[in-house]
């Protein structure tokens, strides 16, 4: 079983990245920071230690479907949780991750979502990054 378990944060707001990084820091996770689609892009092709993402799809330089697509593309089960105002997003794009709306005291319930994404994998012993786990990944090995 994994001891640490890595998170990118990526939000355009520098106050909420600091939030999240202190709040869940503060649940063990080694937390990485991302402020646009290209540090996503950056962190995802560069790190190769992910466990989850935690994104705000409304990231400068980034068009939303097509930066998940190549998320997906490079790290096909890396669960990403989309953290929002929007309370009915209903984008296509979005069907298979999490999704947690800013709103009040949002973090609690993130902190849940991750956690419980975490647990779920770790029970079932799935990496992101097993080349086995499906043929997108074979691909990138």
């Amino acid at each position: 079983m994994k001891d640490t378990f890595e998170v990118l944060i990526a939000d355009r707001n520098p106050h909420v990245r600091e939030f999240l990084k202190r709040e869940l820091k503060a649940e063990g996770y080694r937390i990485r920071l991302a402020e646009n689609g290209s540090e996503v892009l950056k962190a995802v092709y560069q790190h190769e230690t992910l466990d989850l993402l935690i994104l705000d799809p409304d990231l400068p330089d980034a068009e939303e479907s097509r930066l998940l697509k190549k998320i997906q593309n490079r790290i096909p089960c890396l669960p990403v949780v989309i953290h929002t105002f929007l309370s009915d997003y209903t984008s296509e794009t979005f069907r298979a991750a999490a999704l947690v709306e800013k709103k009040g005291n949002s973090v609690e319930l993130l902190k849940q979502v991750v956690s419980d994404i975490l647990k779920k994998r770790t029970a079932e012993n799935i990496s992101p990054l097993l080349p086995e786990a499906d043929d997108a990944a074979k691909r990138i090995w």
